[in-house]
């Protein structure tokens, strides 16, 4: 049986090496990274659908969510996406709204600890 990760370990903000940075392709940087799950959110309205569709495809989004956010959960959700073979801005939209939807509840989580 695993544990799921705290709340706070996944919604932390990330040390340079754990960011996810955004390529286009292979060795074409965006020059564009995220630091947290919040500004990875923020990122997937902004960034080229190019680089979205190049990281989903590969993998990059659920690998980087399930080892470096440890939210196995939450990968899962995003390989759910990916079976669904979903491009353009129709991915931007899916993505954004699995994203902003796991974050919020993240948020809820947090905003209920008790303090002892």
């Amino acid at each position: 049986m695993s544990v799921s990760p705290s709340p706070s370990r996944i919604l932390r903000n990330l040390l340079r090496n754990e960011a996810f940075y955004f390529f286009t392709s292979i060795g074409n940087y965006t020059g564009q990274h995220a630091d947290s799950l919040r500004e990875f959110m923020q990122k997937i309205g902004e960034i080229d659908v190019k680089s979205l569709e190049f990281h989903l495809y590969r993998e990059d989004f659920e690998k980087w969510i399930a080892q470096t956010l440890g939210d196995a959960r939450f990968a899962a959700e995003i390989r759910n996406l990916r079976s669904r073979k979903v491009a353009g801005n129709l991915l931007r939209e899916q993505l954004y709204n699995v994203v902003s939807r796991r974050y919020r509840e993240l948020r809820g989580k947090m905003s209920f600890k008790v303090i002892t």
